[in-house]
């Protein structure tokens, strides 16, 4: 039997589209459009049933109801992962580059899901006798909350997505309760997100925000593209750190990138629409003469994000992964770095000299964290 869960939403600010679209966005991390009808949920507008196609308007309360069964097709299995931290409630993570973050077509195994399945059942599951903190989902009855391994159907916790090949900081919770609380936290853009990579290219000038509208590439659905119209809104902030200038080469340059709305593959498009694509990706790039074996060089560094229970945000961070301290080093010292930032920094100890390093080998200042000004 599978457990009833709702979800509710007031429509702000936005209207005239259609309530299963407005949810698919609202409830992201949480129910997808075409989970709607799989799962047979009931869709109601200020309280009244409603047809998935119902135009909405702003002020609208939105409700959908629906019973969350287990899935058949999720299997555990013991996949070593680096854990950054880890509590009662939640896990983060040093996502591998190369590790697929959900099941789908081709991947059903070897999941970052599969792996977060396998090591909860270990575990014995998620603590159910753990003491609630005030200030979030903990403050129910510690009996009442459903463990991830009673409630697979809940997409194993993971409330944000990282591509197969970029590596870095995700987080994923170990019950429904806790997935709302973080899922909600992104989709209000009360996140912050910073991530680092080397691009084919030296982006101009050196820092600045990229504000595009994206939509699929009419001509390869499996890409992303700048629309003129439509499409959805996406802005992030960028800083070259450093650069390299090879004889007969574009240029490389390291570049910290900090999304302020988080679409597929949105980072890969903004470099590339810079005429810097990402060193490595094979999508939106090209094939590199100096590093002709370079996979995609993208790394989650950095999530502040607040925890179920806990009053202030707390910050994790990913050392820079050994492929960027090969390419970095092959290419020397950097000609050209940005000032030394603001030291403030709150990285797992272990993980600290591991990134320094890597930034000392190629004559780097650690990379700016970003100011307080706004959420993701």
């Amino acid at each position: 039997m599978g457990n009833a869960r709702s979800w509710e939403s007031r429509v702000e600010g936005e209207g005239g589209c259609r309530v299963d679209a407005y949810v698919a966005r609202a409830a992201a991390g949480i129910v997808s459009r075409s989970q709607l009808k799989a799962r047979g949920a009931a869709i109601s507008v200020n309280g009244r049933p409603a047809k998935p196609s119902r135009t909405i308007a702003a002020g609208d309360l939105v409700r959908v109801d629906w019973v969350e069964e287990p899935s058949p097709g999720l299997v555990p299995e013991d996949i070593a992962l680096d854990v950054l931290y880890e509590d009662a409630r939640v896990i983060v993570l040093d996502k591998g580059q190369g590790m697929v973050v959900h099941p789908g077509a081709g991947n059903r195994r070897g999941t970052l899901a599969n792996a977060l399945l396998g090591r909860l059942l270990a575990a014995g599951g998620a603590a159910e006798s753990a003491a609630p903190a005030s200030g979030g989902p903990g403050d129910e009855d510690p009996a009442s909350r459903v463990s991830l391994v009673q409630d697979q159907g809940f997409r194993a916790g993971i409330v944000h997505r990282l591509d197969k090949d970029t590596s870095g900081v995700i987080i994923a919770a170990k019950d429904p309760l806790s997935q709302d609380f973080l899922a909600a936290q992104f989709k209000e853009r009360r996140t912050r997100k910073e991530y680092f990579a080397l691009t084919r290219g030296i982006p101009s000038p050196a820092e600045g925000r990229i504000s595009d509208r994206l939509g699929r590439d009419r001509r390869d659905r499996k890409r992303f593209a700048r629309v003129e119209s439509g499409g959805r809104a996406a802005v992030a902030d960028y800083r070259v750190i450093g650069t390299w200038h090879p004889a007969g080469s574009p240029g490389y340059a390291l570049v910290a990138l900090r999304p302020r709305t988080g679409r597929t593959h949105q980072l890969r498009v903004h470099m590339a629409g810079l005429g810097c694509p990402i060193l490595g990706d094979p999508i939106y790039g090209r094939r590199d003469e100096l590093f002709p074996e370079a996979r995609l060089m993208l790394h989650a560094h950095r999530l502040r994000i607040t925890l179920p229970g806990a009053e202030e945000p707390s910050v994790f961070t990913a050392a820079l992964p050994e492929r960027f301290g090969r390419v970095m080093g092959e290419l020397g010292p950097a000609l050209q770095a940005a000032a030394a930032p603001d030291k403030r920094q709150a990285a797992a100890p272990d993980k600290k000299k591991d990134r320094a390093a890597a930034l000392a080998r190629s004559n780097i200042p650690s990379p700016p964290e970003g100011g307080d000004d706004e959420a993701q």
